[in-house]
């Protein structure tokens, strides 16, 4: 396994780089936006293609480069489906399994630090995000934070791995990179604790100032979505961006082609639209190419009608589609999200 873990020194911040081998596939764990730069170079140089990247909440004290990844990449973004951000590619919830070339993370739902927060685990290790940082824990006093959730999250959900599992926090404001749970469990002066209203008397009373940037990074945070109408300026909607009365009429139409860029786990969990062809977005680019299925069916006559969860994957698909020459396609405005809220019916 390829693993990097980079420190923003201007808000102490952990961002973390994952890869099965030289050349695959690539996660980013808690992109800085002011180190956007850094982690493409680090991937290129080390020839790895960036899928995913991921956030384990709303951060407070520094802006999120998902948007910033997602735009230079076209890689799918994460958060917790408790997020108030406004458009990600994919929410997961508490146990889902984030994949890439054979790695396997663990979503851990851990609210407490805010009620969006999570943790993600793979067999060795932990990324706690700010829920557990080195001899310390995150803040609960804003963003709905709660400090007996954030007991329960500790002491039931990190706290029960193993005592050799390494701890990758979110931050750390006192020179250390790396834990294990036994030693967190054993040195760190937050867990000391008997119950959860002993753990909540010590995070009512630290009376910390609110972060810097929060008034600033939150509002950013919540606002990462990808234009998925091309309406900029007042301008008009692009012909190409289709709401849910117009896939409907796809879908019963044989001159379009209805295709489900979400992953299997997505498609089990929430269904999909009758009739449409599964092709997960990491299988795109070959899929339109020249000697694509896609590629084929468009060379048919068919126009290419893409939907996703919640509509980012289909915008960045239109585009990778007219890349490669093909021009008679859609995508549905909002994905499938959009789709349920109108009523409609899906199949399993």
């Amino acid at each position: 396994m390829i693993f990097r873990q980079f420190f923003d020194s201007a808000t102490s911040s952990f961002s973390y780089l994952l890869a099965a081998r030289p050349g695959g596939e690539a996660l980013i764990i808690d992109p800085v936006l002011e180190q956007v730069d850094l982690y493409l170079r680090r991937l290129n140089e080390l020839d790895l293609r960036l899928v995913k990247a991921m956030d384990t909440h709303v951060h407070a004290d520094h802006v999120t480069g998902l948007g910033a990844l997602r735009d230079q990449t076209q890689c799918i973004t994460i958060m917790g489906e408790q997020s108030s951000a406004d458009v990600v590619s994919m929410r997961v919830s508490d146990g889902d399994s984030i994949e890439i070339d054979g790695l396997v993370l663990t979503a851990l739902y851990t609210p407490g630090h805010t009620d969006d927060s999570y943790c993600y685990a793979m067999p060795d290790r932990i990324f706690t995000g700010d829920t557990l940082f080195i001899r310390g824990s995150g803040r609960t006093d804003f963003q709905h934070g709660d400090a007996r959730a954030a007991y329960d999250s500790l002491f039931n959900k990190v706290l029960a791995r193993p005592d050799e599992t390494l701890v990758y926090p979110g931050h750390d404001y006192k020179g250390e990179s790396v834990s294990t749970i036994g030693e967190e469990r054993a040195f760190n002066p937050r867990l000391q604790v008997a119950s959860a209203e002993e753990y909540a008397a010590i995070m009512d009373n630290l009376d910390l100032p609110n972060p810097k940037l929060m008034d600033v990074a939150v509002p950013a945070n919540q606002a990462i979505g990808i234009d998925q109408t091309g309406q900029q300026d007042g301008g008009s909607r692009a012909a190409w961006a289709l709401d849910v009365a117009a896939v409907k009429l796809a879908g019963a139409n044989d001159d379009d082609l209805l295709v489900d860029l979400r992953e299997a786990g997505e498609r089990h969990k929430r269904g999909a639209i009758a009739g449409s062809l599964h092709l997960p977005y990491a299988a795109l680019e070959g899929a339109v190419g020249r000697g694509g299925l896609l590629h084929y069916e468009a060379g048919q006559g068919k126009r290419l009608v893409f939907y996703c969860a919640f509509g980012e994957r289909s915008t960045m698909a239109v585009k990778t589609a007219q890349a490669a020459g093909l021009d008679s396609v859609g995508h549905l405005v909002g994905g499938l999200d959009a789709w349920l809220k109108a009523g409609e019916s899906v199949e399993y």
